[in-house]
């Protein structure tokens, strides 16, 4: 059981579980840090989408946005997105990258007070310019501006700035304050892409045949 959490968590993690896997789960909600790409260039008309890699393996190029929030949903099509828009210019001005180097805004939302664990206060949303050799992750744009950061042994992003103090992906009961009915709310916040919905299957499938595999070493 500890691995299939494990495994559920880093899908939840790199945004690849999603509406199959909540539903035959009874729309379970977990606590985590989702990830998210910006879209468009700038200003108002600037939005969030649900990222389709985790960011140890995304690798944003130059002029990007990464976004990271954290709040309780149970898919990513009622993911909560970042509240700051994913503007690069607001976030790292004009001009160019070094040589070798490029330039990722990164936007993290600390979240609600509904939706933190008991006994902690969600600091305040912030920006930053993450200035990075060209081949960096996102994860590594996020280290460059705010560590300290925290990991289960499973490799899952568990706290940003020390933000939460301790947990990771736990399932909660109950619901925070602020929830996405489906994709592409009215607020303009954004959702998980549709492509998720058939990575929920997959994900079905990848725990399926962790299962098997399990009961196939217990037999030998």
């Amino acid at each position: 059981m500890r691995g299939a959490r494990w495994a559920v968590a880093a899908l939840l993690g790199a945004g690849l579980v999603a509406g199959p896997v909540a539903g035959a789960a009874q729309a379970q909600e977990y606590r985590y840090w989702s990830f998210w790409d910006g879209r468009a260039a700038a200003g108002p008309s600037a939005s969030w989408a649900y990222a389709t890699q985790g960011p140890g393996t995304a690798r944003p190029a130059d002029g990007a946005v990464a976004g990271f929030r954290f709040a309780v949903s149970a898919d990513s099509a009622r993911a909560a997105a970042p509240r700051p828009a994913p503007d690069f210019a607001a976030l790292c001005g004009a001009g160019r990258a070094a040589a070798g180097q490029k330039r990722i805004g990164v936007v993290i939302d600390f979240g609600t007070a509904a939706d933190a664990p008991s006994g902690e206060r969600p600091p305040a949303a912030r920006t930053a310019c993450a200035r990075v050799p060209a081949d960096a992750s996102a994860g590594e744009a996020l280290a460059a501006v705010a560590e300290p950061l925290r990991y289960d042994a499973a490799g899952l992003l568990c706290g940003i700035a020390g933000y939460p103090r301790s947990g990771c992906a736990e399932q909660v009961a109950g619901g925070g304050a602020e929830r996405k009915p489906a994709a592409g709310a009215a607020d303009g916040a954004g959702g998980g892409p549709s492509a998720g919905l058939f990575a929920g299957v997959g994900a079905v499938v990848v725990l399926g045949a962790a299962a098997v595999w399990q009961a196939r070493r217990r037999r030998g």
